[in-house]
Parts: C-alpha cells; structure tokens; sequence
C-alpha cells in the first residue's frame, strides 16, 4: 500500500529528526522543524518560522529548488478530507492574494489531516 501511496503522489510523515540531519542548514537561527512530510522524493516542511517546500527537478534529481513560505504569508487555506472512494486528503494553501493555491499537497489516509490543519492554522492565525 505505501509504493501504491507514493505512486499516486500522497504524502507521508517524517520525522523532525530526520529531516533536520539532512536539511538543518537551511534553517535560521532559532529555528525548529516540527512536522514534515516526503512526496516521491520532494519535501515540505513545517518550522517553527515557515513552511519549506523542497522540490528536487529533473530525471537524476541533483537540481533542487528551496521555496520558503513564512506563515505571515498565508492569506488562506483549505483541507479537504479523504471519501469512500476518494483515498486521500489534499491541503491547499493561498499566498497573499494569489487566485491559485500556492501549494497543493496530498495526504494518504495514515495522516492526520485535521492535525495538520491545526498546526497551519495555529501558525497563521
């Protein structure tokens, strides 16, 4: 079931730790990474200060794009829940004034999705 998750692109959790050991220079000082999650092979990350998007480009992967999303930035947000036939969950967030989501993540049904719902509202409200 996780390789049939990863195919369809649904995001599952990784630990802080983890992410920390590989991508802790990306952070500032004071800052901590509290919840993140691996698509394939790209990651976001929730810290303390924003959210990381971490999107590995091309076939070999070795090109890598950072985009960081301060929470102040977030005009809104949506969370639709996973159905009967619909496996997963999706996270939609809107940056300033922006028509289109700016991030658009989906979640397998091992996540907590309300969880994540909470910890982004918390942030941005």
């Amino acid at each position: 079931m996780e390789l049939f998750n990863k195919i369809r692109g649904n995001a599952s959790e990784v630990s802080a730790e983890k992410l920390n050991e590989k991508y802790g220079r990306l952070l500032t000082e004071n800052e901590q990474i509290e919840l993140g999650f691996k698509l394939i092979r790209d990651v976001f990350m929730f810290t303390n200060k924003r959210l990381i998007l971490i999107d590995f480009q091309g076939i070999t992967g070795s090109k890598v794009e950072y985009k960081s999303l301060p929470y102040k930035n977030v005009s809104r947000f949506s969370l639709e829940t996973a159905g009967t036939f619909d496996l997963d969950a999706e996270l939609k967030i809107w940056i300033s004034s922006e028509n289109t989501p700016t991030v658009s993540k989906k979640f397998n049904k091992s996540i907590d999705v309300y969880e994540v719902q909470r910890f982004l509202a918390a942030k941005v409200m």
